[in-house]
């Protein structure tokens, strides 16, 4: 099976249309080719793409996107909190099922009164 070219629309206003036929008659290219070349450039970078005026990108050497070295106690750290964030959801799972294993032997259950039930009963209950 082939590659399917799929077509993408949007709206511009006027002021934007005629900065991008501007740019696109620049580099003696059409205006679907502009956008084409950005659409590739945004796929091939996953999306990683930053549109500066000439002259006011990185400076040479850099990439896009920037990079910053971090310290290996700040990466355990982090690791550490997603473990410790695992096992709070694990027993917060435990938490919910046990919570709903009362509930259910609460319903079996044909001695239970309910707190709620006793609003306007007159009769007194006494727990001992």
């Amino acid at each position: 099976m082939g590659t399917k070219s799929k077509t993408i629309s949007f709206r511009v206003d006027e002021d934007a249309f005629e900065t991008l036929r501007e740019i696109a008659e620049e580099r003696e290219l059409s205006l679907s080719a502009v956008f084409r070349d950005y659409v590739d450039t945004l796929v091939a970078h996953d999306g990683q793409v930053d549109l500066v005026p000439a002259g006011e990108g990185p400076e040479e050497g850099e990439g896009f996107p920037p990079t910053v070295e971090v310290p290996k106690s700040f990466i355990r750290e982090h690791e550490r909190l997603e473990l410790e964030a695992d096992h709070l959801r694990e027993q917060l799972e435990e938490h919910k099922r046990y919570i709903d294993y009362l509930r259910e032997q609460a319903d079996e259950e044909e001695d239970v009164v309910k707190l709620e039930e006793l609003d306007g009963d007159e009769n007194t209950y006494q727990i001992g």
